[in-house]
């Protein structure tokens, strides 16, 4: 048997394990165990696995990923998020479709301090489906907005996807971070082409509120966004001068919206013990998954799966744009059945090579489209995290209705990515301002 099957072979176990339920981050770890055990001896197996585990649970570099989610969860439960939404429902609810719209926007600046996709689809989602089912808003465009406005929370920075592939691949967190603000405002404005076309010619889907006056959008602006663009341009803003590597970075983001949820006397104290709480679980089980995925990572290296790939790529007689093409669409695949953050770390040592070595693909760019691609499966079925996210908070709502209104807004991320296949520069120009 050949290393390339026994790989093959490995990555069918691992799926395997993946549809009995098993936990992503243990499937990979027991996969990566079992095949390297084979392919070498269970002796050095054991000793990979303590290696890795040590190295990985030690590792300064990690401490970035609680920092950045505490910041998230502080913002989450001092309710910031619930300003930005009625600041940007001030400016523009008056218009058609304008709630859902303001939607966006709010997601698009929350996630600019959250960094998941679920805690913007979540939070956004408890603020906003009241509002819109208020004003008679069409369900399924309504909750399906709110799950795509979720997406932005991975695109716009801080990202914990961004982070986690920075530290796969060795690139600079802070590029990363710099390469998804323009394409995180692209996605916003195909966002709301999307709600204004649709609203355009079905305005009953969106119908229009009460217009608010100068006074109150004034008011909304001091209490909603100014203290998001405190802490953004603190935090990443202060990480882009090069004042903060991207762990402090993360901790002064996080000390910023502590001290303004304090001084403005937003966080109770149990708020402030679910921020806690809800960032361990959420920290742990980030640093289990990249520990599974090195683990599985080192199988997929002796087992030499990811160079045969390259090898085959860089054989086949088509252009580097089609075969990045058939890339993006095995990812949209399996983006459909793996969580974007497992599938991440799962292709990452097959694809990046293919990528980047074989294809000449810049990596910063690179990350920008993967993490735009498996963010499709966050609004997809059968997983489509954030759509599960809004079924929740609307139990009311039939899952199927939700998912009959995502396809636009998946569309216009599909529209993003050919954008920026065409335009790399938009995701490489601001990393090479300051490179």
């Amino acid at each position: 048997m050949t290393s390339l099957t026994i790989g093959l072979i490995g990555i069918l176990f691992f799926l395997g394990l993946v549809a009995l339920r098993m936990p992503i981050s243990i499937a990979m770890a027991l996969a990566g165990f079992a095949g390297f055990s084979f392919m070498v001896s269970p002796e050095a197996s054991f000793n990979m696995v303590a290696k890795e585990l040590y190295a990985n649970f030690s590792s300064y570099s990690l401490s970035v990923i609680p920092m950045f989610v505490w910041m998230g969860f502080l913002a989450y439960y001092s309710g910031i998020g619930t300003s930005l939404y009625v600041f940007a429902y001030k400016m523009i609810g008056h218009y058609p479709g304008g709630l859902a719209i303001a939607t966006q926007l709010a997601c698009a600046v929350f996630g600019a301090i959250c960094g998941s996709n679920t805690a913007t689809a979540a939070t956004m989602g408890a603020i906003t489906l009241p509002e819109m089912r208020k004003y008679q808003y069409d369900t399924s465009m309504s909750t399906a907005s709110v799950a795509a406005g979720g997406v932005l929370g991975v695109l716009i920075p801080p990202s914990v996807i961004f982070i986690v592939y920075g530290m796969a691949t060795e690139q600079s967190v802070g590029k990363l971070f710099m390469a998804g603000i323009l394409p995180g405002i692209l996605l916003t404005l195909l966002y709301i082409a999307t709600i204004y076309i649709l609203t355009r010619r079905k305005p009953e889907l969106g119908p229009a509120g009460p217009k608010s006056s100068w006074q109150e959008r004034w008011t909304a602006l001091r209490g909603g966004l100014g203290e998001v663009l405190f802490v953004f341009a603190l935090s990443i803003g202060g990480l882009f001068a090069g004042w903060f590597t991207a762990t402090e970075a993360g901790a002064v983001g996080a000390a910023g919206v502590l001290a303004v949820s304090l001084l403005e006397k937003r966080l109770s104290w149990e708020n402030f013990k679910k921020s806690l709480y809800d960032t361990t679980r959420t920290s742990a089980m980030i640093m289990f998954m990249v520990a599974g995925a090195v683990i599985f990572g080192r199988f997929m290296a002796v087992s030499r799966v990811p160079f045969e790939l390259a090898n085959w790529a860089g054989a086949l007689d088509l252009p580097a744009y089609a075969i990045m093409a058939i890339i993006l669409l095995i990812y949209f695949i399996l983006g459909c059945l793996i969580d974007a953050l497992a599938l991440v770390l799962l292709t990452i040592p097959i694809f990046y090579p293919v990528a980047v070595t074989t294809l000449g693909y810049d990596p910063i760019w690179f990350g920008v489209i993967i993490v735009l691609v498996v963010a499709m499966g966050v609004i997809t079925p059968p997983v489509g995290m954030n759509v599960y996210v809004i079924k929740g908070i609307a139990p009311d709502v039939p899952l199927e209705v939700i998912f009959k209104g995502i396809w636009p807004f998946l569309l216009a991320i599909i529209v993003c990515v050919l954008i920026l296949m065409l335009f790399p520069q938009i995701a490489t120009f601001l990393p090479g301002v300051v490179s």
